[in-house]
């Protein structure tokens, strides 16, 4: 029989020792490994599909590094850019622009989100709207934020 694996939880418990050591591991193999990865990545990205490829490899790293700052920052943006009740940061899965559409499409963006949302969309227009994740589940204290709901455009 095989056993499936179990899906890791958004808000796993862990010890304090046991979050701050793999803490601490994982930002000494950042710093350790990604300048070989970078530049491994860029060269095999270039020679297999040309400038285009960087382009596409930097988009994901920077994809990745907006979910990191989603996680790290949550607790400063969540009281910055959204009222209360407003969706919340700190989905790993999830980005900073998305949560700031989210949040845009149920007007519960502070000042400084709207300040945010409107730099976003003198980058690109419509960013945080364009850069909803509608695969990330709703869970029971939003559940309003259904994709039929959130990703229709008024």
């Amino acid at each position: 029989m095989i056993q499936e694996k179990k899906a890791s939880a958004p808000n796993q418990k862990a010890s304090p020792f046991i979050g701050l050591l793999l803490f601490l591991i994982s930002i000494v193999l950042v710093v350790l490994t990604t300048p070989f990865g970078l530049v491994y990545g860029i060269f095999n990205r270039l020679f297999t599909k040309g400038f285009p490829g960087i382009g596409e490899y930097l988009l994901q790293i920077a994809i990745s590094i907006d979910q990191l700052g989603n996680v790290v920052m949550q607790h400063l943006l969540n009281v910055l850019w959204i009222k209360k009740g407003g969706y919340r940061f700190g989905n790993r899965d999830e980005t900073i622009s998305s949560v700031i559409g989210k949040n845009k499409r149920l007007n519960t963006l502070s000042r400084f989100g709207k300040i945010m949302d409107k730099i976003l969309d003198f980058i690109e227009t419509d960013h945080s709207l364009d850069s909803i994740d509608y695969y990330i589940e709703p869970n029971d204290r939003f559940p309003n934020l259904s994709p039929t709901k959130v990703g229709t455009r008024d």
